[in-house]
């Protein structure tokens, strides 16, 4: 089972990971891992800003009904 991260979890790993390979000499097996996982992180954080960013609509639309 794969823990839930925070967007800030989540991101300061894909950075982790951006640096790795940004290092140069990188293990053909090591990084085809660190690649796939860097996708999930990539696609969770999507995911969540996404979310932020409907909310922040919601709020948006209800704060100029209000007005």
């Amino acid at each position: 089972m794969i823990k839930k991260q925070s967007f800030a979890e989540a991101f300061a790993e894909l950075e982790a990971i951006t640096e790795w390979f940004e290092k140069g000499d990188v293990d053909l097996d090591e990084g085809l891992k660190k690649f796939e996982r860097g996708l999930v992180l990539a696609k969770m954080c999507k995911e969540k800003l996404g979310e932020v960013e409907n909310k922040v609509i919601e709020l948006k639309k209800k704060f100029n009904n209000e007005a």
